[in-house]
């Protein structure tokens, strides 16, 4: 990799990825302002609303993730900031469900373009170091939702400024990674650098392996995002700042991530995907009957379960499953997002019509089921011969 400077894409990365992940937490905060006490949506309709940051997503890896191998990782990179910026400058002028779905869109896309691009640079640039390199770029989505979060607690509630401030402090990472990628050279994907041909990496999707863990993941990333993401309504009876609590639950993820590679080695990513689905259960399960302080207890549990979910999910298709390229790790992504746009809505409506305990109790479901499925992949790879990617 001649000319290319790692350290500053790896970094610039790390800014884009804070971008993503302040927009989740600035949309929760943004809730109560759409909300009943506020513009008079109901929580489902704002569910509708906000699901584009999902489905939007999907379609930007899905679309970006063959992209990336035929245009490059620099092209897809600058498609993100662009619609980044016409996002945020829509979400600003957003006054109404429409205008906030058409704001979410464009956000969405940004976000989907970031990871279409990002994850499969860092897997080719860090081919011996995948998944942990993929926990240390991933440290960023939590620790993005921590600053979003007290972005979001600092200006609306302790100075009472307008939400469009809130919004707008958005612009600050977005010039940074704009101007750390401005005249980089960027490398070629992994799959572009093994030679392996578009018949064989759209074979290989077709893999049980690969199936099963794109099924695993729409309910990996609904247990974890369709959760954080409707925190201010799901909490908002059990303790007074729910945004604190996300970024209580977020600051323990970037923790866990920061120091993955430890864990990484002892529990292999199966073992990690295990331990975090029970972990999730068990969080979620808790988070149904505590209130006050204890609610800080229960979500520290769940925060230990989903931390891993995410980036060793993408990790574990880039370590056994190489072939599937930049494709690979977009569907990954993007059945994550999809799962949470359906979930949103969902959540919504139990509770416009029932209560916040009872969407945490169907939440729980989730993980109960993929324990079961982590524990027959656990079992999988034990037995499956060494480094091996026939699956």
């Amino acid at each position: 990799m001649e000319n290319i400077n790692k350290n500053r894409l790896f970094y610039a990365s790390c800014v884009a990825l804070l971008v993503t992940s302040m927009t989740f937490a600035i949309r929760a905060r943004l809730e109560t302002v759409f909300g009943p006490e506020g513009v008079g949506l109901t929580l489902e309709q704002i569910g509708w609303a906000f699901t584009p940051a999902f489905w939007g997503f999907t379609i930007a890896m899905i679309i970006g993730g063959p992209l990336v191998d035929s245009l490059g990782i620099k092209k897809i990179t600058w498609m993100a900031f662009i619609t980044h910026a016409i996002g945020i400058v829509w979400t600003i002028l957003a006054k109404d469900q429409t205008s906030l779905f058409l704001a979410t869109l464009f956000v969405g896309i940004g976000n989907g373009m970031v990871e279409a691009a990002l994850n499969p640079m860092i897997a080719s640039m860090y081919t011996n170091n995948k998944t942990k390199m993929l926990n240390r770029f991933h440290v960023w989505f939590p620790g993005g939702i921590v600053i979003g979060s007290l972005v979001g607690w600092l200006i609306m509630d302790v100075m009472g400024l307008g939400w469009q401030i809130m919004v707008g402090v958005l612009f600050i990472p977005l010039i940074i990674y704009g101007f750390m990628f401005l005249g980089q050279n960027f490398p070629v994907t992994e799959r572009v650098q093994m030679g392996v041909s578009n018949n064989k990496m759209i074979a290989s999707l077709g893999k049980p392996l690969f199936i099963f863990m794109v099924l695993c993941m729409f309910l990996t990333a609904a247990s974890e995002l369709g959760t954080t993401q409707r925190i201010e309504s799901l909490l908002k009876e059990s303790v007074a700042v729910p945004l604190l609590v996300l970024a209580f639950i977020n600051g323990i993820m970037a923790l866990g991530r920061a120091f993955a590679g430890k864990v990484i080695h002892k529990l292999q990513p199966a073992g990690m995907l295990l331990f975090s689905a029970i972990f999730t259960f068990i969080g979620l399960w808790l988070l149904t009957i505590t209130s006050g302080g204890m609610t800080f207890a229960a979500a520290a549990v769940f925060a230990v379960g989903v931390t891993f979910f995410w980036p060793t999910m993408l990790g574990f298709v880039a370590e056994y499953l190489p072939e599937t390229g930049a494709l690979g790790l977009s569907i990954m992504g993007g059945a994550g997002m999809l799962s949470v746009s359906v979930v949103l809505p969902v959540m919504g409506k139990l509770m416009d019509n029932a209560n916040a305990m009872e969407a945490l109790r169907t939440m729980s479901i989730l993980p109960a089921i993929l324990i079961v499925a982590f524990i027959g992949l656990y079992v999988y790879m034990k037995k499956r011969k060494p480094n091996t990617q026939e699956a």
